[in-house]
């Protein structure tokens, strides 16, 4: 029983309200019409007459009497309801809070009763019904005075026709047109209902666990702009009956198969409820897979697609539909990220790194203003006489959730959302104005020269010509004491504002050298014609040089290297190695011709007081 007020079902162990045996003196049904005390007639007939299902009802309960339409409502003759119970008749009392609504109206303390109950028809069939019960006022003749509780007129409308539009419109609004499957508000209102459904257990396995499988058609949009958007959407729909298969073979559950949605556009999701674990649900997401790869006949057209799918599974305990959602997506976009195709398991510790990076995104352009950044420096010694020729800048984000972080922490996030350009600008300047400060402490010794990282998005979306220009004549830095760094990849094969911007930067003066040299392009070709004067060796190489094996060198990266070296000098070009950790190392390097080398042999990144303590010292170990 539904309505006003609202309930859930009967409730085990209520009491239907019993008159008792009937009286033997019955008042008469209608209420007195004044001093006179004469019955209105014509109000009697009308309510004999109403084709409107009623019934008078003393504060008993018993029906009084009752019109011909209830009377063929119920099955029965109007005379045979007479000392009947109006709640057994109409089933009142099934339903706990309607039973007392009911019976608050009986007895004067409530001023109307309505509900919306389900009743069977004498033909058998099922019929919705709105009761209604209001009070029949009743004063005792010529006293004027209110007679307490008397007699309530029940009313009954069938309104099965009402409840079918309703039905109807509510299947239109909670289905898509096009796939006919449960649309987005459908899918969360039945998503929500498991999540909040209070727990159970009768020993079944995966009680209390709920799985889900959000899926995107990889290269739908091209369907739809080639083909145009009927086809599109008979695609869909042929989808959405593949899928539905694939989630009726997967097993029922206890109310039914799986629910299959489309959430929009070609998004799909396959709920399931009581999962028994995450290997249902990776067994449905490829059973998935495989159905979608059979190509689609439509239209005289054979169309093939595929699917990523992101795969959730989790307790229901402590999951909301924001959060299910939320890791749904995430792992959808990882299965996209990951190649498409294919399906992809929700990772907490995947997710957590992401999470972080979205911190550290969302809090790295206001870290430059607050002053959260360092820089530490690690020094570039000449090979031939272990003596500091110059220093790398390397920027550090003293964060202050995850402590100390190195550049491949942020730096690759503040190239993405463009952050890199003030927090470069900010390195360049510090990284100068230190160099500037060393040489002016050390006046007697050679200056040393300054390395400083700069991303290709910097020269793209800054002028950065300008800007060094500024920083040194702010500082009063040498331009020859600059040596810019930049990738391979990012200098190799660019044309443009960042080769004009390289070749002014050079005729300033400032050094050109190309980080992780071999490891992109490795085209010396192209490189005769770049402005450079630097070549720093990829670490993979000098690693290469250790010993296999603990007793044999690598010859291969030996000879590869030694040819660079070899060409790089025939351009003009000097060599750093990187990542130079052992005496043999260093060695074969000096032997091979390397000018420069970089690592944790010589020193690691450290503080610019460290650095000023190694100018006009020894040469450093190697």
């Amino acid at each position: 029983m539904s309505g006003t007020p609202e309930g859930r079902g009967p409730t085990a162990g209520t009491p239907r309200y019993s008159a008792g045996p009937p009286t033997t003196e019955r008042h008469a049904p209608w209420p007195s019409a004044g001093a006179g005390g004469s019955e209105p007639h014509g109000y009697r007939a009308a309510f004999l007459a109403a084709t409107l299902p009623m019934a008078v009802v003393d504060h008993e309960g018993l029906v009084v009497t009752a019109n011909e339409a209830l009377g063929g409502l119920l099955g029965r003759s109007a005379a045979t309801l007479a000392n009947q119970s109006a709640a057994d008749l109409l089933d009142l009392a099934a339903d706990g809070r309607t039973w007392h609504a009911y019976r608050e109206v009986l007895h004067g303390r409530r001023s109307r009763f309505r509900c919306t109950h389900r009743l069977k028809h004498p033909d058998g069939r099922a019929l919705w019904a709105e009761v209604t019960v209001v009070p029949m006022p009743e004063r005792e003749a010529g006293a004027g005075r209110s007679a307490g509780p008397g007699r309530v007129l029940l009313s009954v409308s069938d309104i099965s026709d009402r409840r079918e539009l309703q039905k109807r419109l509510r299947h239109l609004q909670m289905h898509d047109p096009v796939t006919r499957l449960p649309n987005r508000t459908l899918f969360f209102e039945r998503l929500s209902a498991v999540l909040e459904a209070p727990p159970y257990d009768d020993g079944s396995p995966g009680r209390g666990r709920v799985g889900l499988c959000y899926l995107d058609l990889d290269g739908f949009k091209a369907v739809n702009d080639t083909m145009g958007h009927r086809i599109g959407d008979r695609l869909l729909a042929a989808v959405a009956g593949r899928l539905t298969d694939c989630a009726a073979q997967d097993g029922p559950h206890r109310d039914g198969a799986h629910l299959v949605a489309r959430l929009g556009g070609d998004e799909f999701a396959i709920l399931v409820e009581d999962s028994a674990g995450t290997q249902q649900l990776t067994d449905l997401a490829r059973s998935v897979l495989a159905a979608l790869q059979q190509p689609f006949d439509l239209a005289g057209h054979r169309i093939s697609v595929s699917a990523s799918i992101g795969v959730v599974e989790r307790a229901v305990a402590g999951t909301s539909a924001t959060g299910l959602m939320q890791a749904a997506d995430t792992t959808l976009y990882w299965a996209k990220a990951d190649g498409k195709a294919r399906w992809t398991v929700f990772d907490p510790e995947r997710n957590a790194h992401r999470m972080t990076r979205q911190t550290l995104s969302s809090t790295l352009r206001p870290a430059v203003e607050r002053g959260e950044f360092t820089i530490e420096y690690q020094p570039l010694v000449g090979m031939a006489d272990g003596i500091v020729r110059g220093v790398e800048a390397l920027v550090r984000w003293n964060h202050p959730q995850f402590g100390m972080l190195s550049p491949n922490r942020f730096v690759a996030i503040a190239e993405e959302d463009g952050s890199i350009v003030q927090l470069g600008r900010w390195v360049l300047q510090s990284a100068c104005r230190q160099a500037r400060r060393w040489q002016l402490e050390h006046p007697t010794d050679p200056p040393l020269f300054i390395s400083v990282n700069v991303a290709v998005r910097q020269v793209w979306d800054s002028d950065l010509v300008t800007d060094v220009a500024e920083i040194l004549a702010e500082t009063g830095l040498d331009p020859s004491l600059l040596q810019l760094e930049l990738t391979e990849s990012a200098v190799m094969g660019s044309a443009g504002q960042p080769i004009q911007a390289l070749r002014s930067l050079s005729e300033m003066g400032v050094r050109i050298a190309i980080d992780d040299f071999g490891t992109g392009y490795s085209n010396l070709a192209y490189l005769s014609r770049l402005p450079v004067s630097v070549l720093k060796l990829d670490g993979s190489f000098v690693r290469g040089f250790r010993y296999n094996d603990g007793a044999h060198p690598s010859p291969a990266d030996e000879t590869i290297v030694e040819a660079m070296v070899q060409l790089a000098h025939r351009l003009g070009l000097t060599v750093t190695a990187e990542c130079v950790e052992t005496a043999g190392q260093a060695e074969r390097l000096r032997r091979i011709g390397c000018d420069t080398g970089q690592g944790w042999l010589y020193s690691r990144a450290v503080a610019p007081e460290r650095i000023g303590e190694l100018i006009g010292t020894r040469p450093m170990q190697g």
